[in-house]
């Protein structure tokens, strides 16, 4: 254990680069340093966390921690994962709060707001690449996008469509989801005592998930910020099929538009910062969640900044212990579901309507950073958001397009990229050419 506590902090610490680096690391780290599993079987673990909502990466480590040390190990290396880029976006998450309006701080913003909406583009590019491999698919990915950006359809009632479709199809004619027969091959099996030890640990953890949301709902009444934000991100810990960027969507569309609690530069603000720290790259929810309640700390009777901890600390509980939850009790059962063809034809359709929503998540943050004003348009069914093209802000446009070329055509990772957008944000700020 005190090897798996240090290897699981090194891997913490430098799991950077969103879910494709991180799942990187942890294979050079487990698979080719430490040998402690072979290809095979992180690729056996990885498939069934493909499967489950929430961050893939950190689920991972998860199983993997558990199929090293047992419930100790699953908690130690999903804690250790989180943790350290959970106290980063603290950390910007405050000063974000606090002095987002700066002047100086504002300039790199600007700047790290723009390259957002570049890496949103190369994150769809990816994730169409590797998923639409059929006809097909590339039509329910279609169709995701237009119910979404032209009729407004929530985020959920897509998943669950795309789940009963590809149930279905994967049955009937699995070729149009590109599905080919599987052969079973030699799958380590665990003991019955470590599979009920598991599931047990698994419930526990929803249940403990479950329970701050009834102690808020009982002590501060279901209407109290810090219950509706336990309530907002539980449910998006359940729906959140296809990584962060699917559940970000989500969250624009409820935290924005529904509850306004923050606005879009603060969606794209937090996206942006996130990417900058170690871990999962849906520590942009706890960032919402400071940032939310520090604006409300007022209202809530509350500091600001004790208030912004709290939402954060709200936030991450609910968004990250489902994780264990699930990983858990699924585990024990994985080989069965690993060869079943409806649940890979569901996991298949729930993928190609991802990258629908992401293609929606991404002009939404092209309309937000690229544009001053945006009219909403209501006719019948469609409900959409329209740019006046009047007040387009050139100087955003531009550092998009040149963070554009540094990820595709210079081939930058996303760090350096962030760093020279923030750079000329703060050069265009200094030379007079923006005002914020």
């Amino acid at each position: 254990m005190a090897e798996a506590w240090r290897t699981w902090a090194y891997i913490g610490i430098n799991s950077f680069g969103g879910p494709a680096g991180q799942i990187a690391v942890m294979h050079r780290v487990i698979v080719d340093d430490k040998q402690w599993l072979d290809e095979k079987r992180f690729l056996h673990a990885l498939n069934f966390c493909m499967l489950l909502p929430g961050p893939e990466a950190m689920q991972l480590a998860v199983y993997m921690g558990w199929l090293l040390n047992g419930i100790r190990g699953a908690a130690v290396a999903g804690a250790l994962f989180v943790l350290p880029g959970l106290f980063v976006i603290a950390v910007l998450a405050g000063v974000y709060s606090a002095y987002g309006n700066v002047s100086w701080i504002a300039a790199l913003l600007f700047g790290i707001q723009a390259a957002v909406v570049a890496i949103v583009v190369q994150a769809l590019v990816r994730v169409a690449n590797r998923s639409l491999r059929t006809s097909f698919l590339a039509s329910l990915a279609t169709a995701s996008f237009l119910t979404v950006f032209i009729f407004g359809l929530a985020f959920p009632v897509v998943v669950i469509v795309a789940l009963i479709v590809g149930w279905l199809v994967g049955r009937r004619a699995p070729a149009v989801l590109g599905l080919h027969s599987q052969n079973d091959d030699d799958i380590d099996e665990i003991s019955e005592p470590q599979a009920h030890r598991a599931r047990l640990a698994g419930f526990a953890a929803l249940v403990l998930w479950l329970l701050p949301l009834a102690v808020l709902a009982v002590g501060w009444g279901v209407d109290n910020l810090f219950t509706q934000q336990a309530w907002l991100f539980s449910k998006t810990a359940v729906i959140s099929f296809g990584g962060a960027y699917a559940a970000l969507a989500y969250v624009a569309q409820q935290a924005v538009q529904q509850y306004g609690w923050v606005e879009p530069r603060d969606m794209v603000a937090g996206l942006g910062l996130a990417e900058t720290t170690p871990g999962p790259l849906v520590l942009v929810m706890p960032f919402i969640g400071y940032v939310s309640a520090y604006r409300l700390g007022d209202e809530l009777g509350l500091p600001p900044a004790l208030a912004g901890v709290i939402g954060l600390s709200v936030t991450a509980w609910v968004t990250f212990l489902p994780s264990f939850g699930f990983v858990l009790l699924g585990a024990p059962s994985v080989e069965r579901l690993r060869h079943n063809r409806r649940v890979a034809g569901a996991l298949a359709a729930v993928t190609a309507c991802v990258v629908g929503v992401m293609a929606d998540l991404g002009i939404w943050f092209a309309q937000n950073v690229f544009f001053r004003e945006l009219t909403e348009v209501e006719a019948g069914p469609i409900d959409m958001l329209r740019p006046v093209w009047t007040s387009v802000d050139g100087f955003a446009v531009v550092v998009a397009v040149a963070s554009g070329l540094l990820l595709f055509g210079a081939r930058w990772g996303i760090l350096r990229v962030l760093g020279a957008a923030a750079a000329g944000g703060l050069g265009l700020w200094l030379l007079g050419l923006v005002s914020l």
